[in-house]
């Protein structure tokens, strides 16, 4: 897990080099809103619009306690927080990344309603039946221990709760080509297949509410992306800012991956049984 530690956490600097992107850019931040960030802060396929339908299918409000398992910079947390009135607690094995999510919250205002922690998701500590409902976003890629993962959201989340799985898994169309923005190559890459997903949360306890195949849509958001930055050049900030150099060819493997079914992105939505 330490591989996947510091390949997150690339040259280091991160919260300096994001501060640098924003004030280059004459973005003030202490006017930011979480969703001026969502270019660099929502990681994940199709950005804040996946996270919007997280948000809606964690069926949670005002007071209630979220569990963010591998919370990366915070920008699902963050956004879930805004929308649902929620609290959220976030674990990430990165600590550069929950240095900078707890600053982004500072920046945005949301300090008091996100709480992010270094730690590993399949053993966080946290008390029994601690939370409401859970999430993972784009997690389980990087994680070999799946049982131990889903297991850990069983165990922390009340009878009755929620619990939301957005990832990438492997398609049916062959090996992925790498580099990709989770892995550099297969030593820190652990896909699973949807009808792996199924027995693997089947077994941790769940129960399965709804499950949607999003690849077809990750597809043309990507083509969006790109559309945009060739029209109106790059955000002032982006996933670039600890990826490195490597982004431009990862992004490409992405929209390669996508179109030839190498990969597929998928939403579970599960409850645990009251």
């Amino acid at each position: 897990m330490s591989a996947v530690a510091a390949f997150y956490a690339g040259s280091g600097g991160l919260v300096a080099a994001l501060e640098e992107a924003l004030d280059a850019a004459g973005v003030d931040r202490s006017a930011l809103r979480a969703v001026d960030l969502g270019p660099v802060d929502e990681f994940h396929i199709r950005g804040r619009v996946a996270t919007l339908e997280i948000a809606e299918a964690l069926a949670v409000g005002a007071g209630s306690r979220i569990l963010d398992l591998g919370s990366g910079l915070g920008g699902p947390a963050r956004t879930v927080a805004v929308e649902t009135g929620c609290t959220v607690v976030g674990i990430d094995l990165t600590p550069e990344f929950c240095e900078a999510a707890t600053v982004l919250s500072s920046w945005t205002g949301l300090s008091d309603r996100t709480d992010f922690r270094t730690g590993d998701a399949t053993r966080t500590g946290l008390h029994d039946a601690a939370f409401d409902a859970a999430m993972t976003v784009h997690v389980a890629m990087n994680i070999a221990d799946k049982p131990g993962l889903y297991a850990e959201a069983f165990r922390t989340l009340r009878p009755g709760g929620r619990f939301v799985v957005y990832d990438v898994l492997q398609g049916e169309g062959g090996d992925v080509h790498y580099p990709v923005p989770w892995a550099n190559d297969p030593t820190t890459s652990f896909l699973a297949t949807p009808e792996e997903m199924r027995v693997l949360l089947a077994d941790a306890g769940f129960e399965l509410v709804a499950e949607s195949d999003s690849s077809d849509a990750s597809l043309a958001w990507f083509r969006q992306v790109r559309e945009r930055i060739e029209t109106e050049g790059p955000p002032p900030v982006s996933f670039a800012a600890f990826l490195g150099e490597s982004f431009p060819q990862m992004a490409a493997n992405q929209v390669a991956n996508l179109a030839e079914s190498r990969i597929r992105t998928v939403t579970f939505v599960c409850t645990r049984p009251a």
